[in-house]
């Protein structure tokens, strides 16, 4: 009777009533009723109460322990786990394969190694170590514990690797920054499922290597994986960062079409791919369109809107977040202040600095500093600047000192310039563009003693410009140019057809019959 009554049971009330009756007929100690209990209160995150019942337990058997053991973990307290695992070995209880998958993720979780090696012997000792569903937790575990000597081990060792085990171990050589044996393993995978590829792309674009990232989404593509929406959220930053329009608006419509534009996270990456493609029009007509904002989707669009010098846009945007309730966050702040930065609103700036810590309770942190530093080299308060630098509770970094040294030049103050490249040569020793920037500015002066100087001092340091590089999106594919590299398939192409434009320019006529018909169909 009571087995049914619990198998209907929804709700802490109901099942304190029918607890009720229990107790009345004197069942309280059956572990059976007793388990059910347990597993109801953990699906209804009672889990003060699942504790009770199973103390008030004199003798609980094994599934019991185990019901209280998966309450615990799916619940995030590990460290109760754990208790409970070693009150199960006090009491000559002996676990099996539904123990311990949960006792070696709750060793993961909490980062404990060396409980987790005893724990792994414990489950050789108790027969259970060939067991698939705990050989991946224990292969999990380690690699939680960023042991992959250990993972490797037990992955060789594995009675039965699924794709599970494959995907696992490739996560922790990912999660490392381990890609060059990440991928090697990857073309291994005897069964690359959609983890496998959004694992591959997470990982390239994490470390910034953007240009791999969409070759193996294209590979997967070509592969005629479907991608999922996390798929399509991993390859959006790579999109965003190479400029990769196309895609993204590929992306936008595959999305579209698979209905995944009700996922918030989702959109957002869209907002700041276009932003950062230069489609500002595309990116608010989103935003405007989603079913749910949150504050990163705010924050994205008003960031957006200040990069594309858009600042009343973005100060007005941000007055509308006010008005719907969404409580802004330190992201939402540098946009923000960027926008008020980019347009010289200097009073605007200072009012939304102050109001971060009084009306929002925002701490402000060393990127605000440096968006205010910049508002107030734009205007060309250097003085203030300065005086801000020198007040800000952490150490101010090299970027905030070449704010302040790209505003001297502009302004064409020596006296700051000088105090801000002292801080700088010592950030950045080794930085030549630090050193191009206040040649340039002793230039501006007239100061040409300084100018031979600066020069003097980046020879003897045998230092180099950094060459500008660009990547622009041809075909789909991302191509990637660097000042001075000839390295490129296409540099002949590409010089010649400079050529033939600079003879254009300067008033020979028509040149593109000369050049091959690809070539004339780019500059027509």
């Amino acid at each position: 009777m009571f087995s049914s009554l619990l198998q209907k049971c929804v709700g802490t009330v109901r099942l304190k009533k029918i607890h009720a009756q229990i107790v009345k007929f004197s069942l309280s100690q059956s572990s059976f009723l007793m388990t059910k209990m347990v597993d109801i209160c953990s699906k209804n995150g009672e889990i003060e109460y699942a504790t009770l019942l199973f103390k008030q337990m004199v003798e609980p058997n094994s599934y019991l322990y185990n019901a209280m053991i998966r309450a615990y973990t799916h619940s995030h307290l590990y460290m109760s786990t754990i208790n409970v695992y070693k009150l199960m070995l006090r009491d000559h209880i002996f676990p099996d394969k539904f123990t311990y998958p949960f006792v070696i993720k709750s060793c993961g979780s909490l980062l404990c190694l060396d409980l987790g090696r005893q724990v792994h012997g414990h489950a050789c000792k108790f027969g259970l170590k060939s067991n698939t569903l705990i050989e991946n937790s224990l292969l999990d575990m380690y690699i939680r514990c960023d042991n992959l000597s250990d993972a490797h081990e037990m992955f060789e060792e594995m009675s039965e690797r699924d794709v599970i085990s494959w995907n696992s171990l490739l996560t922790g050589h990912i999660k490392l920054g381990q890609l060059r044996r990440a991928r090697a393993m990857f073309e291994e995978v005897p069964e690359k499922t959609i983890v496998s590829w959004t694992a591959m792309i997470s990982g390239y674009k994490r470390y910034g290597f953007y240009v791999e990232a969409l070759d193996v989404f294209r590979q997967m593509q070509m592969e005629g994986v479907e991608p999922d929406w996390v798929s399509l959220i991993a390859v959006l930053p790579a999109c965003a960062h190479l400029g990769a329009l196309e895609l993204g608006k590929w992306i936008h419509f595959y999305a579209e079409k698979n209905r995944f534009l009700h996922i918030t996270c989702l959109c957002n990456s869209l907002i700041e791919m276009y932003a950062k493609c230069g489609s500002i029009n595309q990116a608010r007509q989103l935003f405007d369109e989603m079913p749910e904002r949150d504050v990163i989707s705010w924050s994205t669009m008003i960031g957006g809107l200040a990069n594309h010098g858009k600042a009343h846009e973005a100060i007005k945007l941000f007055q509308e977040m006010q008005r719907f309730k969404v409580e802004p966050n330190e992201i939402t702040f540098v946009g923000l202040l960027s926008a008020c930065a980019h347009a010289g609103f200097a009073d605007e700036g200072l009012k939304y600095f102050g109001s971060m810590r009084k009306d929002h309770n925002i701490e402000p942190g060393i990127e605000h500093y440096g968006c205010l530093v910049d508002l107030l080299g734009r205007t060309g308060d250097l003085d203030r600047a300065l005086e801000t630098i020198k007040n800000m509770p952490m150490k101010p970094d090299s970027a905030i000192w070449g704010s302040l040294l790209s505003s001297c030049r502009t302004h064409g103050n020596l006296d700051i310039a000088v105090i801000a490249m002292e801080h700088l040569i010592e950030l950045e020793p080794d930085d030549a563009g630090n050193y191009v920037l206040l040649s340039n500015i002793y230039a501006k002066l007239g100061r040409w003693d300084g100018v031979s100087r600066m020069r003097k001092l980046m020879r003897s340091k045998s230092m180099k410009k950094k060459p500008g590089g660009s990547v622009i999106e041809v075909n789909n594919v991302a191509e990637e140019f660097i000042s001075g590299d000839h390295s490129n398939r296409y540099t002949e192409d590409i010089y010649s057809i400079l050529e033939m434009l600079a003879l254009h320019q300067r008033g020979y006529g028509d040149v593109t019959e000369s050049l091959p018909v690809d070539a004339s169909d780019y500059i027509r």
